[in-house]
């Protein structure tokens, strides 16, 4: 299969480009879907509130000039890059009202330190729980808004033109690479850190998979081992030899507190599996030696791994 993979220069491309090589196929960078079987696109623009323009002409107006040329170049098969960051705080529980799936968390409860979401009804704090793909999606900032667009646009595609098309929400991912000096809010968010091995491995899974014609599928694509920022980026710093980084206690709009989103459908339907230990992933930083691979700190709000 001759695949093309936009942003394949990129951190998550490159690993994607590794793993259809590797596997037999032929991946093709760039942006022009003539002559190749299927899309692969990671192609993405980060960036805060500012940036907004950008990102909406990246991942919004640029997807959907890639739409059309594949839709005019016959190409019927689709794998992009979403995110888990498109369902905001995500689902959690309230030990009085049950499934509470709570809305961005107030600035004067950020800056005061409270960092937790609350019940909208009582109060209480909340209890993260797993995130399935039927949970609302409620994206919290402009970059996350453009992914869930990317979906929406996607859907249209593959109506209009018979093909398949298949999102990958990943979760924070990571590999080796640099680790910045600060943890923001207290470090105690809780994320899946899936290592880019195991993201471009679900991405070959769904370009080789028989979906129906017409469809698109989102699916989640973490790890299913949760920790917190702080545990992370503490293994981390010890594996290369860093100073543990300190939380600051500073917030940024935009950031959710907890999203750890349940990925078996995604396991069962697809048959991927993570294959890269949380110790085997951090030890790479060790053998590293702290260096930065290219595109790979992008003002995460996990403190430095790649948003996706």
């Amino acid at each position: 299969m001759r695949v093309l993979v936009t942003g394949g220069a990129g951190f998550i491309g490159s690993h994607i480009v590794a793993a259809l090589t590797a596997a037999g196929h032929e991946p093709v960078l760039g942006a022009d879907p003539r002559g190749v079987d299927a899309v692969c696109h990671q192609a993405d623009v980060v960036g805060g509130f500012a940036d907004a323009p950008a990102m909406v002409a990246g991942n919004n107006h640029a997807t959907a000039v890639l739409l059309k040329a594949m839709a005019e170049a016959k190409v019927l098969r689709l794998v992009q890059a979403g995110s888990v960051a498109v369902y905001g705080e995500g689902r959690h529980h309230c030990p009085s009202h049950g499934v509470v799936h709570p809305g961005p968390r107030e600035v004067a409860d950020l800056a005061a330190g409270r960092f937790e979401p609350c019940c909208p009804w009582c109060g209480t704090e909340l209890r993260p729980g797993l995130t399935g793909e039927d949970s609302p999606t409620r994206p919290c900032d402009v970059h996350a808004a453009t992914k869930l667009a990317r979906e929406h646009l996607a859907a249209s595609w593959a109506r209009a033109t018979g093909g398949t098309a298949i999102t990958l929400r990943y979760h924070d991912v990571y590999g080796a690479g640099d680790l910045p000096a600060q943890v923001m809010e207290d470090g105690r968010q809780r994320r899946d850190f899936v290592h880019v091995k195991d993201v471009a491995a679900a991405n070959l899974r769904a370009l080789e998979a028989d979906r129906p014609r017409g469809s698109h599928s989102a699916y989640n694509t973490g790890s299913g081992e949760p920790r917190t920022v702080g545990e992370m980026a503490a293994a981390v710093a010890v594996a290369a030899g860093r100073p543990r980084p300190v939380a600051s206690g500073e917030f940024r709009l935009g950031d959710v507190r907890h999203i750890t989103a349940d990925s078996a459908r995604l396991r069962r339907e697809l048959g991927w599996a993570p294959r890269v230990r949380f110790a085997d992933g951090v030890a790479e930083f060790r053998r590293a030696g702290g260096r930065c691979e290219p595109a790979f700190l992008l003002g995460h709000p996990a403190f430095g791994f790649v948003r996706v």
